[in-house]
């Protein structure tokens, strides 16, 4: 009788589970059958819905109910608190699976290269985030000593920090935020946030619901200038082509048109400013200059020479994010990912890496929201069986789903399953419960994994 087919997701973020789902749903899942085993570094799994989502956007965190009905499946395995390469590396994984999906999404900055940006008071928007969502590697405090704080960049990871920032520690109690950073946020001084991007209205990458939640805050006042509000032809085109781009511009336009009111903290959105220095003094931002650019025609914008200094002490940019190179698969530098066909691993060679995958932001760059990973899952998925059809995938040494857990049990490796992650669960539910709120996040590594049982 043929065994089933071994599949390793390296991963357990949505692109992952999204490969598991794939898998599932595929012919070959009734004959011969799936075995599928999802490693994730963290000791729990959902990745940046875990630790990438605002803490106050829990129709986002809603995903999670549907990435849980995958997982409950009896063909997935998970193992957290596993990291590849340095606990299983990929001629490890090779001896026990047909094949490998890399699915590690992507977590670091991408750099701003303009003076000053190492300044002490400049930071990268992704530690940010880390630190508020509670993620058990960073530093347990954030400095928020600025009144006065500029964020870099209009996509939606700049609106989730000016947010946060903009926001009091109480409107940010219910949700699931732990009580170091209730702590930390209590502590903001912060009273103005001032959000910049280089282009105009019609070029920026807010989803039209983020955008308007800013204004649903009885603390945050948004100031648009209606000097901001202006249109090339290719601004209109793109407004026409495209519903996101027009509705965020609508609203943009009625915020530049109303009165200013009195809400305590005030969030300006600026646009066609370039930032082009970060100022300091004594090793400390002072404050950050920007040039002032206009619209060229096609929807891109060019500098004027007009420069403006603004008074801030504290910056963050949010200018995208960088996933990090995977030892022993072949890195694109410029774009941050694997480099592939139809999420096929090619080597420099032009070859395919044989029975090596990829699927989500390792493999197309940090773009687009969570579901647009369900496309990518279900064309990598559809080229490995393709290849599992005619032959193409190696064949491991011991596919036994016993000989991996041998393995991690050699290496003396603590790792997490789908189980513990149902203890973790109750128990951050029960931290919860005495303040009526859903859950409050556990931090520390130590304790989530004495937590899930490992």
């Amino acid at each position: 009788m043929p065994r089933p087919l071994r599949v390793a997701i390296v991963g357990a973020g949505p692109a992952g589970i999204y490969a598991a789902d794939a898998l599932l749903k595929s012919d070959v899942a009734a004959d011969p059958g799936v075995s599928i085993d999802l490693f994730e570094r963290m000791p729990a799994p959902f990745g940046l819905i875990r630790y990438g989502v605002a803490p106050d956007h829990p129709r986002i965190k809603g995903i999670i109910t549907a990435l849980h009905q995958v997982l409950d499946k009896p063909q997935i395995r998970l193992f957290g608190n596993v990291d590849y390469p340095n606990d299983i590396s990929l001629d490890d994984l090779r001896a026990f699976y047909d094949a490998v999906i890399f699915s590690t999404g992507a977590t670091a900055d991408r750099e701003l290269r303009i003076p000053g940006i190492d300044l002490d008071g400049s930071y990268g928007a992704a530690d940010f985030v880390s630190w508020y969502d509670g993620h058990p590697d960073v530093p347990r405090t954030w400095p928020l000593e600025a009144e006065k704080v500029a964020v870099l960049g209009v996509g939606n990871v700049a609106l989730d920090v000016a947010r946060v920032l903009a926001k009091t520690a109480d409107e940010l109690l219910p949700t699931e935020i732990p009580p170091n950073v209730y702590e930390g946020l209590k502590a903001n001084k912060a009273l103005e946030i001032h959000v910049f991007g280089r282009r105009g209205p019609a070029q920026a990458k807010f989803s039209p619901m983020e955008l308007r939640e800013l204004d649903h805050s009885p603390n945050i006042e948004v100031i648009v200038d209606p000097e901001d509000i202006d249109y090339d032809e290719g601004s209109i085109e793109t407004r026409r082509g495209n519903k996101q781009a027009d509705m965020v511009a609508k609203t943009l336009e009625n915020w530049a048109i109303r009165d200013v009111g009195d809400r305590q903290h005030k969030l300006f959105l600026h646009f066609f400013e370039s930032p082009s220095e970060i100022l300091g003094e004594d090793g400390k931002v002072v404050g950050l200059r920007t040039e002032r650019t206009a619209l060229d025609g096609t929807g891109n914008v060019k500098g004027t020479g007009e420069f403006k200094d603004w008074d801030v002490t504290a910056i963050y940019r949010a200018v995208g994010y960088l996933s990090d190179k995977l030892p022993k698969l072949p890195w694109d530098i410029d774009s941050g990912t694997v480099p592939d066909e139809g999420g096929r691993v090619v080597q420099e060679s032009g070859e395919h890496l044989q029975s090596t995958y990829v699927t989500g932001w390792i493999r197309r760059g940090p773009v687009g929201l969570i579901g647009h990973t369900k496309g990518d899952a279900n064309e990598t998925v559809s080229n490995l069986l393709d290849d599992f059809a005619n032959g193409r995938l190696q064949t491991p040494g011991s596919p036994e789903p016993e000989a991996v857990e041998a393995f991690l049990a050699e290496r003396e490796i603590r790792f997490t399953t789908w189980e513990g992650w149902y203890k973790l669960d109750a128990a951050e539910k029960a931290l919860g419960e005495p303040q009526g709120r859903e859950r409050v996040k556990i931090v520390e590594r130590e304790d989530m994994l004495r937590e899930s049982g490992a």
